[in-house]
């Protein structure tokens, strides 16, 4: 049999008008099971998906792999619960297991929404508007995001000790793993550092590059394993990368930079009245903009592999099941592409920052009068 081309076209088009109902519709079998239940499954699954997302994408006080949704057990492990309330209070996170009250020292703690808050015995708390307005100890826990960092900072500090042992030990020749990360450390050098900072003033500034590149790095491809690693995701990393290269651009910059950032040379009295505060500001809103750029990319890519891993369970369909998992599949490997393309632009323009706070100017005043 012969098709024409205009046959197949409408073949086609009945065929995409036919895919969402397709992917929406469940087979017989899951249809009768539905008709049978009095609540709606697909509200009970999305609620589950959310759940997922959250315990993925957000920190926890215990390190948690997996658990077991019929039997409401957890597998992982506990987590050091370090508060300040009057005294040092130090226990393990497993006294909160199943919605239990910690109790330390005569105080009593529970964990909401992975925040201690203070409770008496019966482990009550007062909300207003759906917050607790319990007080809360300050709290300086080991959780699962900087347990991760703990180790992340352990590796690399092993990793680049032996790189440059190995330096040593084979006459300025890496061996082991260095092979590897040598080429990586010399690209940060000669294409980050060296362009950006320039060649007089780079080396002072190479440790702190290097120290952020793989520092981020590493953690982003933490972040990509199953077990709700997501610390690149968390505001308050990125917060504290950024407050670290703030800190340094303000104390190593020259003279200049702070002469043509408040006093313009060459500008006329009034445009400088008008342009210190702005260029102040700017000096300022240009560190958060890395803590922002790599925040809201890592947690968006994050949530976005998640959806699409809990549609599968929403379609539940022949086709819509491995249309869904494809999707999240290409969209992992683009992510970990992003692990190593967030930490070099973060770097990159770390470098930038400090490129312009060491830059010598020349002043030509004279040409402006």
């Amino acid at each position: 049999m012969v098709f024409s081309k205009k046959s197949f076209l409408y073949s086609i088009v009945a065929l995409i008008a036919f895919l969402p109902s397709v992917l929406l519709a469940n087979s017989p079998e899951q249809g009768e099971a539905v008709a049978k239940e009095n609540q709606d499954p697909k509200a009970e699954i999305k609620e589950q998906i959310e759940e997922v997302k959250n315990h993925h994408v957000l920190d926890a006080h215990s390190f948690n792999f997996f658990g077991d949704k019929e039997t409401g057990k957890e597998y992982g492990f506990p987590l050091p619960i370090i508060l300040w309330d009057n005294g040092l209070h130090v226990f393990s996170s497993s006294k909160f297991d199943e919605g239990k009250v910690a109790e330390d020292g005569g105080n009593f703690y529970v964990l909401h929404h992975e925040k201690i808050y203070k409770t008496d015995a019966t482990g009550t708390l007062t909300e207003h508007e759906g917050h607790p307005t319990n007080a809360k100890p300050l709290d300086f826990s080991i959780t699962k995001g900087v347990l991760s960092m703990l180790v992340i900072a352990l590796l690399m500090f092993l990793l680049f000790r032996s790189l440059g042992k190995s330096y040593s030990k084979n006459g300025g020749v890496a061996a082991g793993a260095g092979r590897f990360f040598e080429p990586i450390v010399l690209f940060v050098r000669d294409e980050i550092a060296i362009p950006n900072i320039g060649e007089k003033h780079y080396k002072k500034y190479m440790s702190h590059l290097l120290t952020v590149f793989f520092f981020i790095w590493f953690l982003n491809v933490v972040g990509m394993l199953p077990f709700g690693i997501n610390v690149t995701g968390n505001i308050a990393v990125t917060f504290g990368l950024a407050i670290v290269t703030f800190i340094i651009t303000t104390f190593t910059a020259k003279k200049d930079y702070w002469l043509h950032m408040l006093w313009m040379p060459g500008v006329p009295v009034p445009m400088k009245i008008i342009l210190a505060p702005i260029e102040l500001i700017g000096a300022i809103i240009k560190p958060f903009s890395l803590m922002i750029r790599l925040y809201a990319n890592m947690f968006a890519g994050h949530l976005v592999i998640m959806s699409l891993i809990g549609m599968m369970f929403v379609f539940k369909s022949w086709i819509g099941s491995p249309l869904t998992f494809g999707l999240s599949f290409i969209i992992s490997l683009i992510e970990i592409l992003v692990t190593l393309l967030q930490a070099y632009i973060f770097t990159m323009l770390t470098a930038l920052y400090f490129g312009a706070a060491v830059e010598e100017h020349h002043h030509e005043e004279g040409e402006h009068h």
